[in-house]
């Protein structure tokens, strides 16, 4: 079977695909705004796993190039709230004053529902982030692979792994949310 026809049949349809893309601008627009209380308060689930996993340069016959277990963040709910706490108090340095960033987010493919209800989506990512005076923006690209489940009538984010394209991370810092 041609594998282009064969990912027809797994996508959602165009009301969940336009709720799902509804949800990650909004997710895009908190984070840009700086409001990532009401990020991990409204859009996150208590159970979350959320990764950016370490990448190499490897040959094609040596696999993705992602090295298995190795994270350039591997957090929880717990760990993300308490990222989201410290960038409310005056101790945040490596972000006082923020950066200012911008995410875009695109290329988004929502798979039809599970028997649970969990919705995969992969997006195309990019974020700009200058931070003080620099003249020299940071860029980030990559795709992520998230789960969002229905809970209390709205969409939660479950899971996000972010694969970065680079290899060396191109900032001093990865104090923002991907």
């Amino acid at each position: 079977m041609n594998p282009l026809q064969a990912g027809r049949d797994a996508v959602a349809d165009f009301a969940l695909y336009y709720e799902i893309v509804n949800w990650m601008n909004l997710e895009a627009e908190l984070f840009d705004g700086l409001r990532e209380r009401d990020w991990i308060d409204h859009m996150v689930s208590r159970d979350i796993v959320y990764q950016v996993p370490i990448r190499n340069t490897v040959s094609r016959a040596h696999g993705s190039g992602f090295v298995k277990g190795s994270f350039h963040l591997n957090e929880n709910y717990g760990s993300l709230l308490a990222r989201v706490a410290r960038n409310e108090t005056g101790y945040a340095w490596a972000e006082d004053p923020p950066s200012r960033i911008r995410h875009f987010v695109s290329n988004v493919r929502v798979s039809a529902p599970r028997e649970d209800g969990v919705v995969a989506a992969r997006t195309s990512l990019l974020i700009y982030r200058t931070r003080q005076e620099q003249t020299v923006a940071h860029l980030f690209s990559g795709e992520r692979h998230d789960l969002l489940e229905p809970q209390d009538g709205s969409w939660k984010l479950k899971q996000r792994v972010v694969y970065l394209d680079a290899t060396a991370i191109p900032s001093h810092n990865l104090a923002m949310f991907f």
